[in-house]
């Protein structure tokens, strides 16, 4: 009997990848209007940017349904398997509720675990639970350990504009009409599950000090574990200044960190010119 990780699109790891690493892969559905498409299947991040900077519509994205997973649930464990589900934070979307009523009415025992987070930080999560799976730890323990790390993971975003805070309705018209007039960059984090504004800085330059700030601030990385660097949009220029401009932090792990790019699921919300770290703390 194996364990398979099931896992969801907003950790925005892509498919190929889930695939490769043997992951179950369910995609969040990213609807423009009337059209509904699912995210890094239907829809990649690079379309979806295109999409994103042209649309008068601001995209929607909808949880994955009890019945969905319970079919997966259903054919994990028809092949003898146990599965462990990763979801998208529970105060983000209603997934995480979605998978454990269908755990409720599996045929066998199905660990659900809440994320508390997404995007680049849920990422982390499903990374280090495939390490404990890899070592052959049982479901009890993967969760177990799991569980207790989970709450040591930051994830710092700086954003470029706060143009789509503002579409999302995060932020009112006029902060972001005064926020352009003085290019204020805001630096978002994912607190207790939920997507929070923690600080502003004026120009790239103060905003990129103040990232440098926030993540020295939040304890010693442990760089045993799994982190990575993001970047939202289809250009990662921004993303390579920063890391140039803050060597100091990552020392000689600044040029291997790992880059991912953010999804839909976040980057409705804080648009194209963003970049982002998630890590653990020691």
């Amino acid at each position: 009997m194996a364990v398979r990780l099931v896992i969801d699109s907003a950790s925005d790891i892509e498919y190929s990848m889930a695939m490769e690493k043997g992951w179950v892969f369910l995609p969040i559905t990213v609807s423009f209007g009337e059209e509904q498409l699912k995210d890094g299947i239907d829809i990649n991040a690079s379309s979806f940017y295109d999409r994103l900077i042209e649309s008068d519509v601001m995209p929607v994205t909808s949880q994955i349904t009890p019945y969905v997973y319970q079919q997966t649930f259903d054919k994990i464990i028809e092949s003898g398997d146990t599965p462990i589900v990763i979801t998208l934070s529970s105060k983000l979307s209603g997934t995480y509720q979605s998978a454990c009523v269908a755990a409720e009415n599996a045929a066998a025992k199905v660990y659900v675990i809440d994320s508390l987070n997404a995007a680049l930080g849920e990422s982390l999560i499903v990374e280090y639970a495939d390490r404990l799976v890899r070592q052959g730890l049982s479901p009890e323990e993967i969760v177990e350990k799991v569980e207790e790390k989970k709450g040591k993971i930051h994830l710092l975003a700086l954003l470029d504009t706060l143009e789509y805070l503002k579409k999302g309705g995060r932020i009112s018209s006029a902060v972001a009409f005064a926020g352009a007039l003085l290019s204020i960059k805001p630096v978002i984090a994912v607190e207790d599950g939920e997507v929070k504004l923690v600080g502003k800085a004026r120009g790239s330059k103060n905003g990129n000090n103040l990232l440098a700030e926030m993540i020295r601030s939040c304890g010693q990385i442990d760089y045993d574990m799994p982190y990575t660097l993001a970047y939202s949009g289809n250009s990662d220029a921004l993303l390579k200044k920063y890391v140039e401009d803050s060597k100091h932090l990552w020392a000689e792990d600044a040029d291997k960190m790992p880059v991912m790019r953010i999804g839909a699921t976040i980057g409705t919300h804080v648009g194209p010119g963003a970049i982002g770290v998630a890590f653990f703390v020691k």
